[in-house]
């Protein structure tokens, strides 16, 4: 077997059989493969909240193959690929609709790929629209097996894979203008800011008409009872958080909400909660 582990994520959740299935087809061909689940809590269809999702978590990934199923072209003429990372380190296999662009570029880019859309290790089905099950299941099996990458579709070039969009801030004079990328479920709200964007030790935060103060802190416990505050996360990216609270509800946040950072004056004290109006994502 070239690789002991494959990764999961999908936006299948827990309800239905569909997470089951897709690990059978897996183990009815490779039977010793490590299957390690990501999530598969993933909003259904949210191609770009997996993407996100994918790439905070690629880089503690083991070696191995990533199968990434959120699929809302299934059955489409959208391409299906497997991404060669780090000269075969790992291989990505899942839908050409940039769910695999983030994570690719977090571990250096791609340096092959193919297109298994008509893979010879496809499955013959009732339906076209299973493609977890399908098509990626036996193709990332066959590359745990060691099958090599060139024999489980045809070669492109992997410029052309779908990129993501991923936002950047702007800034407006010293303020800086952020969207929410993620809300972990304690209700930590990850921007799209790098620590390094961020001068000042107090910001005024604006969402919509409405602001709210954070300071800057190093731990949840660092923040009185009532306060919001900025905090670097464990993805090395600037997140809004409270202790013990939900800073998310708090403040009405969702992903996508733009969040306006002022300076504020360093002396500014704790803020008053204030209700946030909810933007729109």
């Amino acid at each position: 077997m070239r690789f002991a582990t494959l990764h999961f994520l999908s936006d299948y959740g827990l309800v239905d059989e569909f997470v089951a299935v897709t690990k059978s087809v897996v183990w009815s061909i490779t039977p010793d493969v490590r299957i390690v689940d990501i999530t598969h809590d993933v909003a259904p269809f949210d191609v770009r909240g997996a993407g996100y999702s994918l790439a905070r978590a690629a880089g503690w990934l083991n070696p191995g193959v990533v199968m990434a199923v959120v699929d809302p072209g299934v059955a489409t003429n959208r391409r299906a690929v497997a991404v060669e990372v780090g000269d075969g380190a790992s291989i990505l296999v899942g839908p050409d609709n940039g769910l695999l662009a983030p994570a690719v570029a977090m571990v250096g880019g791609a340096t092959a790929a193919v297109d298994i859309t008509n893979s010879r290790f496809r499955i013959d089905a009732p339906g076209p629209t299973f493609d977890g099950r399908d098509l990626f299941a036996p193709v990332a099996a066959q590359l745990c097996a060691g099958t090599p990458l060139a024999e489980v579709g045809e070669p492109i070039e992997p410029s052309l894979l779908m990129p993501a969009v991923v936002p950047v801030t702007a800034t407006e004079g010293d303020v800086v203008v952020a969207e929410v990328l993620w809300i972990d479920r304690y209700g930590n709200a990850q921007l799209n800011v790098d620590p390094d964007e961020l001068t000042h030790g107090r910001y005024s935060l604006q969402v919509e008409s409405q602001r709210r103060g954070a300071a800057r802190v190093e731990s949840f416990s660092g923040l009185a009872a009532g306060e919001v505050g900025l905090i670097v996360d464990s993805y090395g990216m600037i997140a809004v958080v409270a202790n013990k609270r939900s800073a998310a509800a708090e403040l009405e946040l969702s992903r996508g909400t733009e969040v306006r950072l002022h300076p504020a004056g360093e002396d500014s004290g704790v803020s008053t909660p204030v209700t946030i109006g909810r933007a729109g994502s």
